[in-house]
Parts: C-alpha cells; structure tokens; sequence
C-alpha cells in the first residue's frame, strides 16, 4: 500500500475520533436536582475525560504507526523481490538468446558437417575409382598351348576352342588358362595376337581363328606338305565389360606345340573408352 494514502487514512481516522469525543463531551444529560453538583463538578469531570481520551488516541497512533511501519518493511519485501524476480527475467532471457544461438549454430554446423561428409564420400568414391581404373588398365597376358609335354593337337571334326594352358604373362587376370577364355574387365580397346604352326602334311593344314562373343574375326593358316610351318595374324578390338575373346581350332586341321611354346595366344589393353 501506498505511505501517501496510509498517511491521509490516518489523519482521517484521527479526525473522526476527535469529533466522536467532543460530540460525547457535549451532549451528556445531567438530571435536575443534580445540576449544582454537575456544574460544580465540571472541572473534574472534564479534566477525567480529557485523561481518558488522551491514552486511546495515542493508543491509536501507536496502532496505526506499527501497521504503517510493518507495511512499510512488507512493501520494502516486495520492491527486492520484483527486483530479484526482474534481474531473474533478464538472466533468462538472456539465456534464451543464447540457446538460440547455439541452436542456430548447432544447425549451421550440422549442414556443414553433412556437406564436408558428402564431399568425403565424393572424394573416397573418387580414389577407389582411380584406385581400380588404375588397376584395369593394367591388363596383358600371353600363353602357349601346352603347359607340358610336345604334340600336335587335332584334327577334329568340328571347330574347337584352343586351351593355352601354359601362362607366361597375365596382369589383371582376364585370360583364364583353364577354359581359353578372356574375359574384358573394362571397356576399351585391346590387341590379340596368335601365332600357330605345325608339321607339314598332305591332309592336314595348320589353323586357327580369332573369335569375339561367337562372332568370327581373323585366322591364320599354313599348308604345306611336309617340313614345319606356322602363320600368325591378329587385330584391335573394341570391347566393353565382360565380352569375351577366345581362339578356335579349324576342323579338320591341326597345331603343335612343345617345351619352346611355338603356339601362343597374347593380349593386351591399349587404352579405355
């Protein structure tokens, strides 16, 4: 409560209770047959009253002072703790502001953070790429038809893969020595090379073609009725994953081959695509 109005609800209640006592003062009755003794009394009467009224009023001013001074400690409560709740305010506003920063910062490092992981995979993806480009673009191997032993192989009555069991060379291991097959590990351009030959005959000539996915592509022949001879062709063939080039043995004619690898079958790639 305010000291101000406090103040003037006290002077009003001291006003009041001033004109309470003169009023009671001037209105008492005294009976007939008493008045001389009333009016001879009055001086003490009055100076009784006066008495009476004097401890009450300060009795009130007492009163009244205690609740002004309890109002006033209780009002001095009140302003600290609105200050204390006000700093309070301010603190955690403050702190609000600051979790929002945080979280806006915390929001602005998780977006970097997912592109700096997205260019790291970019660039990991990049190294095993360059990693088995690298290793594909070594691929050449060569081998000779018999990986023991000398001999003709044939004649058949049909065409026949030729199997170069003895492997001299085959870095990327797309030539497998157990079927005759090779097999492109990337697309690009290779280069096949064979060299055949065999003992001259009258009925039997020595052959061989080149063959891509079925498909024919060049051969060698030598004919001749006795003594050895031998023929060699190749080409540069543009393949792509997993095509696959291998030779064949023409029917009815023959190859040979011993300890000196007279008959081979080599490969390499010149370049990708």
């Amino acid at each position: 409560m305010d000291i101000t109005v406090v103040c003037q609800l006290l002077l009003l209640v001291l006003s009041l209770f001033g004109a309470q006592v003169h009023s009671d003062a001037g209105n008492q009755i005294v009976p007939h047959g008493k008045q001389t003794e009333t009016q001879g009394a009055e001086p003490a009467n009055a100076s009784h009253q006066q008495q009476t009224c004097q401890p009450d009023i300060h009795a009130v001013l007492r009163e009244m002072s205690a609740l002004l001074a309890e109002q006033k400690v209780e009002m001095t409560y009140l302003q600290n703790e609105n200050k204390a709740q006000a700093a309070k305010l301010r603190e955690l506003e403050g702190q609000k502001t600051q979790v929002d920063s945080l979280k806006t910062q915390l929001q602005a490092q998780a977006v970097e953070l997912a592109a700096v992981t997205a260019r790291s995979n970019i660039t990991e993806n990049q190294v095993e790429a360059l990693n088995r480009d690298r290793q594909v673009k070594r691929v050449a191997f060569s081998a000779s038809l018999r990986a023991s032993g000398s001999g003709h192989i044939g004649p058949f009555n049909t065409h026949t893969t030729l199997v170069f069991r003895y492997v001299v060379t085959n870095i990327g291991n797309a030539y497998n020595p157990n079927t005759g097959l090779f097999i492109a590990p990337v697309r690009g351009v290779y280069h096949f090379e064979f060299h055949v030959g065999a003992g001259g005959h009258r009925s039997y000539a020595s052959s061989a073609f080149l063959v891509k996915n079925g498909q024919f592509i060049c051969s060698a022949w030598e004919e001749q009725p006795s003594h050895y001879g031998s023929s060699s062709n190749g080409a540069s063939l543009p393949l792509e994953v997993g095509d696959v080039v291998f030779l064949r043995l023409w029917k009815n004619t023959r190859i040979f081959d011993n300890e000196s690898h007279h008959s081979t079958f080599s490969g390499h790639l010149l370049f990708t695509m």
